[in-house]
């Protein structure tokens, strides 16, 4: 999955569980993100993911999640916490990890690949 604004582009590898296959029927996205408490960058989604079968996770650096009670991706940079059963994690940052400030520059495009 690419995700791309600006000229920076990331990349995730995404995990097999029913939310990652649920958002990747929902693609092609545009999207905007914003800061989040010094931890991660964050977008809502235009519909709720379905998270049935997906089990919760812990947050961890380079990985992108989906938080079930606020219905929003969350790229994550500087994780703490232990397991959340409501933080799925979707995948993980293959590359761009370094580009993730960039994607708060104004509408992002979320493409499979």
């Amino acid at each position: 999955m690419r995700f791309s604004s600006g000229g920076a582009e990331v990349v995730v590898r995404m995990n097999d569980n029913p939310t990652s296959r649920d958002l990747l029927s929902k693609l092609p996205l545009t999207l905007t993100f914003e800061e989040f408490g010094g931890r991660e960058k964050i977008s809502y989604l235009p519909e709720r993911l379905t998270t049935e079968g997906s089990p919760g996770s812990a947050p961890r650096n380079g990985t992108l999640i989906y938080y079930k009670p606020w219905g929003n991706l969350g790229f994550y940079y500087n994780a703490t916490g232990g397991v959340d059963d409501n933080l799925i994690t979707l995948g993980t940052v293959e590359a761009g990890m370094d580009r993730l400030d960039r994607l708060e520059q104004g509408q992002v495009t979320v493409e499979a690949i």
